[in-house]
């Protein structure tokens, strides 16, 4: 199965780098992919649309790892892996309030998986992501509008596309 893993770009430093491949640990923490609960609620057989909305939530996803690590780039990472169907779980229905239907949850940490590609905001993010983060913890009328205005900027921004292999030039800042 093809999930989108939310990530941070401190935690990749933990990826190992070989010549052949490069490979990550990946946490047990919700992900996404093209479940069957998405294929009903896009109604499409597009497959690459399917993936993309797994991919967007994702990294939607990406920024709830950042808001927990302060400290660390305040840019959106998307790690894309393949794995085996029965390391996930929890697919949730459309139906369900408030879930998406892509998300599932990786039920256990699933070393050495080699990672397919990796999606970066580009460093021009940094702001918009701080200040929507910032926008997100307050609770005025002000900070509604900068959190939607700066949510709008984010959703509108595509990650940058790495292969695995360049994930040591990866801008962070």
């Amino acid at each position: 199965m093809r999930l989108y893993v939310p990530a941070t770009l401190d935690e990749l430093a933990s990826a190992t780098v070989t010549p052949e491949r490069v490979t990550w640990t990946v946490p047990a923490r919700p992900a996404h992919g093209v479940t069957p609960a998405l294929r009903g609620e896009v109604g499409e057989e597009d497959e690459e649309l399917l993936e993309h909305e797994a991919y967007l939530a994702a990294a939607r996803d990406s920024l709830l790892l950042i808001a927990a690590s302060p400290e660390g780039p305040a840019l959106r990472v998307v790690v894309t892996v393949e794995v085996s169907d029965d390391a996930v779980h929890g697919v949730h229905h459309a139906r369900d309030e408030g879930a998406i239907s892509s998300q599932m949850c990786v039920h256990a940490e699933i070393p050495g998986v080699p990672i397919l590609a990796l999606h970066v905001d580009e460093p021009e993010a940094i702001d918009d992501v701080k200040a929507l983060l910032a926008a997100a913890g307050g609770e005025s009328a002000e900070a509604d509008e900068l959190l939607a205005g700066v949510g709008q900027r984010i959703e509108e921004r595509s990650l940058l596309w790495y292969a695995p292999e360049e994930l040591a030039y990866i801008p962070r800042s």
